[in-house]
């Protein structure tokens, strides 16, 4: 029997062979991943630069991330290649198709939601400090990210939105163009001229700050409700939410003044309530009780209460 000894020099010193044979391979493929690392480094440095100038940094960073990870991918594989020689590259290559499946498979998500950023990157149907809405949920884009958008609500707070919910959603853009319009239904009494009151009303509107004169603001008679005649004003300002809610405010302001300055009469909804005892002589009799009933010498019999017979109507001589 051998002495375990003798066996474990032997090892070491065939070891040590191997390694001193390996060492040139080990050292290019550590320089070969070295230099692969700079290049993507200052490549993704170039890409962000460009996709500055080009006022897109957020497809600039996550271009450059992606050319990064690729790069540094393939160094990975042919240093590989450097320090096994004797590896075949179609084994390597059917391990990696083979892997990649099954990464998908466990990314599925997060390699759609990268996706999606990346169309919604290059397509740009929106861009940092736009304010959207997606579902439920609106505020103004703070960036967007290979996984997910980040929205800023107008109370303050953060909503992360995957970029796939995103992309299969409608999305209302506000301040995809410079202006947009804006409406307020006013209720006018009956005993009012709406002409005039239109009148009146556009004159208002056009003092306030911060509404277009083109297209001008505009009073459209609308609608006709019980206690009211509707008329409504629509004007166009600036597609950001504080200016929207500023004139706002400020139309609704003038809007009161000019009615209660001339005259024109703001109704609100009323309503009339009956309190019957249910104590009269004429309780029953429809010819002489005051709830509206049909009167005459032959009125409908009333109906009866639940448990109780109805009264019978006074007759006529």
């Amino acid at each position: 029997m051998r002495d375990p000894f003798v066996l474990m020099m032997q090892k070491l010193q065939a070891f040590g062979t191997v390694f001193f044979l390996q060492l040139p391979n080990f050292v290019a493929a550590t320089v070969f991943i070295l230099l692969a690392w700079l290049i993507a480094h200052w490549a993704g440095i170039a890409i962000k630069r460009l996709a500055v100038r080009r006022n897109r940094p957020d497809l600039g960073s996550l271009l450059a991330s992606l050319g990064k990870g690729l790069v540094v991918g393939a160094a990975l594989f042919f240093a590989a290649a450097i320090v096994f020689p004797s590896v075949n590259t179609a084994d390597i290559l059917a391990t990696l198709g083979f892997g990649s499946i099954a990464v998908g498979f466990a990314f599925k998500d997060i390699l759609q939601n990268m996706l999606a950023g990346l169309l919604l990157l290059i397509q740009r149907p929106y861009r940092a400090g736009d304010q959207i809405i997606v579902k439920e949920f609106e505020g103004t884009v703070e960036r967007i990210e290979s996984r997910a958008t980040l929205i800023k609500t107008y109370d303050g707070r953060r909503v992360i939105i995957p970029n796939s919910d995103i992309f299969t959603s409608p999305v209302i853009v506000n301040t995809a163009f410079e202006h947009r319009r804006n409406e307020l239904l006013i209720g006018i009494g009956y005993g009012d001229n709406p002409a005039e009151a239109m009148r009146i009303f556009q004159q208002a509107i056009q003092s306030v700050e911060g509404i277009l004169t083109e297209p001008a603001p505009e009073i459209l008679p609308w609608a006709l409700n019980d206690s009211t005649v509707d008329l409504k004003a629509r004007w166009w300002a600036s597609a950001f939410r504080t200016d929207q809610t500023y004139i706002r405010s400020q139309v609704v302001l003038v809007l009161y003044e000019a009615a209660k300055n001339n005259g024109i009469d703001l109704p609100f909804p009323t309503s009339v309530m009956l309190f019957h005892d249910q104590t009269e002589d004429t309780d029953g009799d429809r010819s002489r009780q005051r709830e509206g009933w049909p009167t005459g010498s032959n009125p409908p019999r009333p109906r009866p209460i639940s448990g109780q017979s109805a009264p019978q109507p006074a007759q006529t001589a």
